[in-house]
């Protein structure tokens, strides 16, 4: 899934089920520590991070259970596909996080994944979970604007 945006961005991979499961509070940027087969991998496009999540280790910032696939060129020095990798963030921001996590019961989820200026970045929601009467009203409201678009595609 090789997009460009208009800005530039380059998208690899998007977590569309974060966006059902999850009401998002605020986005933030991230920078993402990769290993040379890891990196190789990401711009053959074998990336998922449709059920990872982040959490806080040491004081900084971890993406579990992303998936990037071996590169099947790398022999000896391949990586691990379900590593945990560090992302980068300032301290500050780190501390905020850490803060929301603890205090409010927040989560961090990606949302995408993209290269900006060569370099992989990976957007992170602060998000809360959505219990199921919302998911249940995300997905009507969702099936009645599909109706109501089609409806008035025959009208006109």
């Amino acid at each position: 899934m090789n997009k460009k945006t208009i800005s530039g961005l380059k998208i690899i991979c998007l977590n569309r089920k974060a966006s059902f499961n999850y009401f998002f509070e605020e986005l933030i940027e991230a920078g993402i520590v990769l290993k040379g087969s890891e990196i190789k991998s990401i711009r053959d496009g074998k990336v998922n991070i449709a059920d990872s999540y982040a959490v806080e280790k040491d004081g900084e910032i971890v993406l579990i259970n992303s998936h990037i696939a071996a590169f099947k060129q790398a022999s000896y020095s391949n990586h691990n596909p379900m590593d945990e990798r560090k992302l980068l963030l300032n301290r500050k921001e780190i501390n905020k996080l850490i803060g929301k996590m603890q205090k409010d019961g927040l989560t961090l989820v990606p949302t995408k994944m993209y290269f900006k200026k060569g370099k992989a970045k990976i957007e992170i929601a602060v998000a809360k979970g959505k219990k199921q009467f919302d998911k249940r009203a995300t997905k009507k409201n969702r099936d009645w604007n599909r109706e109501k678009a089609r409806h008035f595609r025959k009208s006109s």
